[in-house]
């Protein structure tokens, strides 16, 4: 007898993320032809958010574990500019949060386990941060971000991640090579 335990029948698979639980995976919609990702909440999230203090913790942690090394102060170096609206894996807080815990491919390391929980979530409001109109307005110099608004609940109020144009098969149209 053959037991496939990754084809997701267990009681949850039918139901809608935001039913599954709040320690859901958040999916990040990676798959050809999926407009958007199915979005859990994580409720660890909510202090997060208006909280000055997580922000500039998370900016003072940003330097120590030299995430500029990569990000260049959040304006993108040999890793993505973070100062941008264009998130390859998702802009919420939870999503942020889920990159820094379990990495993702071509170099981000994982931090999960080797970094305390609280500390990456203040990264995560940190760099979900850096990306607000109030911290871009209050740029003043060669080194961006250094001045980061609170990330407003309203910032992510959305349904999560949606891919760049052109980066999936709609299975509607017809692709044709060179």
């Amino acid at each position: 007898m053959l037991a496939l335990g990754g084809c997701n029948k267990g009681p949850a698979a039918d139901l809608p993320a935001s039913q599954i639980g709040s320690q859901a995976v958040i999916d990040s919609a990676l798959i050809p032809g999926l407009t958007r990702s199915a979005v859990s909440s994580d409720p660890r999230v909510a202090q997060y958010y208006d909280n000055a203090d997580a922000v500039n913790t998370g900016k003072r942690l940003f330097g120590q574990y030299n995430c500029s090394g990569c990000h260049s102060n959040g304006g993108g170096g040999m890793g993505p500019s973070l100062m941008d609206d264009e998130w390859i894996y998702g802009g919420r807080l939870e999503q942020i949060h889920q990159t820094l815990v379990e990495g993702r491919p071509n170099g981000m390391p994982a931090w999960g386990g080797k970094v305390p929980d609280q500390q990456l979530w203040q990264l995560s409001a940190y760099v979900r941060s850096m990306s607000l109109p109030a911290t871009l307005a209050a740029q003043n110099g060669a080194t961006p971000s250094q001045t980061p608004a609170p990330v407003p609940r309203e910032a992510d109020d959305h349904a999560g991640w949606s891919p760049p144009p052109g980066t999936t098969n709609d299975y509607t149209t017809l692709t044709t090579g060179p």
